[in-house]
């Protein structure tokens, strides 16, 4: 009877074991199993409102063989004395014979400002619906004639308390006339979307940027940091819509005025004698001066932001790791030559190839 217990004992034992090393194996294999390649279509943003492509441009499109462009058609912001929502900055397109020779798809965007849905009213919401819809066919067939539209974009940083007015204004621009409506989708808006809703929409696009408090002085970099990017993308993988993404490749000094920020400079020559450099990308003015049609103090800051091409390369593979789309779209941000002379073909490359 001994033997007998001490046989159990020793088989339950090898058993335990087995199942131990089979359930840590299959662990092991699951964690480092890789998603299935994706299919990434490659695409840049277009910000500017004159479309003109320089030759710079189009050879790096074409030897990064990008076929798809978001093009801002225009803005939709507030105005206070009318107290209605207007179009602003609609896009001048000078050159289009590049676009139909190389067959470039372009993805019209529309840019809505928080304040205007904020402020409209909404027995207001369709006719809006109505006005962009019609603004877009117009653009289309003045200056892209030929183009068929498949896909529109609204790109808006809605908040929880203007979602309800938002959707509805979504619902009714598909119904209006683009039913395969996309809308940009931020971190915050992913992170916290039990509070600020999912979209009515086919699918997002992710701005992986701007995820920072640029306004706050200690920020060291607003544009984009993978620590930052992986507080707000942790779960991912749960959002209910198909994401495509963006990236950036832009820079920008933001400016600092007695510890307050005051605002954006795009561009400047850092090496101008009025500025000192106080500290790794950052910069202080020694007297008031007016530089580039902009008034400065002395002892205003200047905090250059930039789109570093390991933070970008790496907030990509971190993208991958938790996107469920299996045929997303990459789109940089965006198509500017003094923006693309910052990184090489290589390095572009390398971008887009990150999400595969």
């Amino acid at each position: 009877m001994y033997i007998l217990i001490n046989n159990t004992h020793y088989h339950l034992k090898t058993m335990l074991v087995a199942v131990c090393f089979f359930a840590v194996s299959c662990l092991l294999f699951c964690c480092s199993e890789k998603h299935p390649p994706r299919n990434v279509e490659r695409s840049f943003y277009y910000w500017k409102s004159i479309f003109k492509l320089t030759d710079f441009e189009k050879k790096r499109l074409d030897s990064l063989q990008v076929k798809t462009i978001y093009l801002k058609f225009f803005d939709v912001d507030w105005n206070n004395e009318i107290h209605q929502p207007i179009p602003k900055a609609q896009v001048r397109i000078i050159d289009t014979v590049y676009l139909k020779s190389n067959k470039i798809k372009i993805i019209p965007a529309v840019f809505i400002t928080n304040e205007c849905i904020q402020k409209i009213n909404t027995s207001q919401v369709n006719e809006l619906a109505g006005r962009i819809v019609l603004l877009v066919k117009n653009i289309q067939v003045n200056s892209l004639p030929g183009l068929k539209i498949n896909e529109v974009q609204i790109d808006c940083d809605w908040s929880s308390s203007t979602k309800e007015k938002y959707f509805s204004l979504l619902t009714s621009i598909k119904n209006s006339g683009f039913p395969n409506l996309s809308a940009t989708i931020r971190l915050h808006q992913v992170k916290f979307s039990a509070t600020t809703g999912v979209p009515p929409i086919s699918k997002g696009l992710l701005m992986c940027y701007n995820m920072g408090n640029l306004k706050n002085p200690a920020t060291k970099n607003s544009i984009i940091e993978v620590a930052e990017l992986k507080k707000y993308a942790g779960n991912l993988g749960i959002y209910p819509l198909p994401l495509d993404v963006g990236l950036p490749l832009f820079d920008w000094y933001v400016l600092v005025r007695k510890n307050k920020y005051k605002g954006l400079v795009k561009s400047i020559d850092t090496h101008n004698p009025v500025l000192s450099a106080t500290a790794a990308d950052q910069f202080i003015f020694l007297k008031d001066t007016i530089l580039n049609d902009i008034e400065f103090k002395k002892d205003d800051l200047l905090r250059r932001e930039k789109s570093e091409y390991n933070e970008v390369l790496n907030s990509a593979a971190f993208i991958s790791s938790k996107l469920k789309n299996s045929a997303p779209s990459l789109a940089l941000f965006h198509l500017d030559s003094v923006t693309l002379k910052k990184f090489s073909t290589h390095e572009l490359e390398n971008i887009y190839n990150s999400l595969h």
